[in-house]
């Protein structure tokens, strides 16, 4: 009887234990991949006096993890990647077909500031381009744009 006990509390540990890490995993997961923007998402942008419209929104987990793969990319293309909450978000170049900058943008209101920048990135890379700072939106653009636009770290980003 008493090795019955013990098998009993035995299977009831390691089922607490199971149910304890399917919930920490369950949180980690949701955690690390954000729903959607469910507030408005901006079309178009200014930095440096000059305007553009976006190409590309993504405000969704599928919508961004497709980003720019297998799209072509001229020197006007360029995907906004809106973020539910600020974070460290990561980005790679899986079927991507040309260089990016990418702009992690700090945003509240209609008003931004670049946080981190990766310029240049290689075309169907798989290494992380990681950022310095929390953002809430993330441009891609041509590798160059940045440069061409006077976009450095602190930049101000205006949002229509």
């Amino acid at each position: 009887m008493e090795e019955l006990a013990l098998s009993g509390r035995t299977i009831a540990v390691a089922v607490i234990i199971l149910v304890s890490v399917l919930v920490v995993y369950t949180v980690y997961e949701q955690a690390s991949v954000p729903g959607c923007v469910t507030s408005s998402v901006p079309t178009s942008f200014t930095v440096n006096g000059r305007s553009y419209t976006f190409t590309y929104v993504a405000a969704c987990a599928a919508q961004r993890e497709a980003g720019l793969m297998n799209k072509k990319v001229t020197n006007m293309t360029t995907m906004l990647f809106a973020f539910p909450y600020f974070g460290t978000w990561s980005f790679w170049m899986k079927d991507t077909n040309t260089s990016l900058d990418m702009i992690w943008i700090n945003a509240t209101g209609h008003t931004g500031r670049v946080v981190s920048l990766a310029l240049g990135t290689q075309p169907y890379s798989t290494a992380d381009d990681t950022p310095t700072a929390p953002a809430n939106y993330v441009i891609e653009a041509r590798a160059g744009f940045a440069a061409s636009n006077g976009i450095t770290i602190g930049t101000k980003i205006y949002f229509g």
